[in-house]
């Protein structure tokens, strides 16, 4: 799978990573959730951070796709400085950014098409003809056909409305792709589609992810790196099997603990 040519194409990032912070915190009324966090995301990876209920992983996604603002340090990404900038400024760097939400976030009350076809006709001047083209290509790469454009959301499983999700965060053909717990609530099944999805989409058709998840098989199937967040702060961070594999106490004992987790 590769990125379609058209008027969406990505831009250079000069060697600099997709992603940078550097020594970020972040409070919420008193309760400081990142105590002071750096981390870089390079160009062709998938980078994994872990981290219990409430460690700020999903924190730390939202700073990143600019959604809240830091309350010190700094977040770059495609090399801009994006902690500084009002919405305006924000938006082209966003539309070079997916999100895929936790629980898909499709509109309930439009179909498959509209819901995959919205970020287009928001945000470009194609036509119907090549956004319908577009949204069956995008449908295609999450393997669902045509078959399933007139259905509503309540009338697609659980599984399918991730993929519906992804389809649209593939839209606009981002260069980095955030995935917020993409297998929460899933069947093992379905977990290992979403798993091998992640996989697949790495091969072209965006340049970089970043996952975050409490899920350990999901993990060991697509990182290339991994962090793992404990009380605000990295306790590990660098390749996957180098931090799986970690000693340090507190790091065996979260992914002890997640190891136990059903999935």
């Amino acid at each position: 799978m590769t990125r379609s040519p058209g008027p969406l194409g990505s831009t250079s990032t000069n060697g600099q990573p997709i992603v940078e912070m550097l020594d970020v915190r972040k409070r919420f009324e008193g309760n400081e959730v990142l105590k002071g966090v750096s981390l870089t995301v390079e160009r062709g990876e998938t980078m994994v951070i872990m981290g219990g209920s409430g460690s700020g992983k999903t924190v730390t996604l939202r700073l990143i796709a600019g959604l809240i603002w830091p309350t010190s340090g700094t977040v770059r990404v495609f090399g801009v400085r994006i902690d500084t900038l009002g919405e305006e400024a924000l938006l082209p760097i966003r539309r070079r950014m997916g999100y895929v939400f936790q629980g898909a976030a499709l509109f309930d009350s439009l179909s498959v098409h509209e819901n995959v076809a919205y970020p287009l006709r928001e945000h470009t001047s194609l036509g119907e003809a090549e956004i319908r083209e577009r949204v069956l290509h995008f449908l295609s790469l999450v393997g669902l056909g045509a078959d399933v454009l007139k259905l509503l959301p309540s009338e697609l499983s659980g599984g399918m409305r991730k993929r519906v999700g992804i389809a649209r965060a593939l839209a606009q053909e981002p260069e980095i792709l955030l995935f917020d717990e993409p297998t929460a609530g899933l069947d093992p099944t379905n977990s290992r589609m979403v798993a091998d999805l992640i996989v697949q989409l790495r091969a072209g058709v965006c340049d970089a992810s970043i996952v975050v998840t409490h899920d350990l098989e999901l993990t060991r199937t697509v990182a290339d790196r991994v962090a793992i967040l404990i009380d605000g702060r990295f306790a590990a961070l660098g390749p996957r099997d180098e931090v799986l594999a970690s000693e340090d106490p507190a790091v065996q004992a979260f992914l002890a603990g997640e190891a136990r987790i059903p999935i």
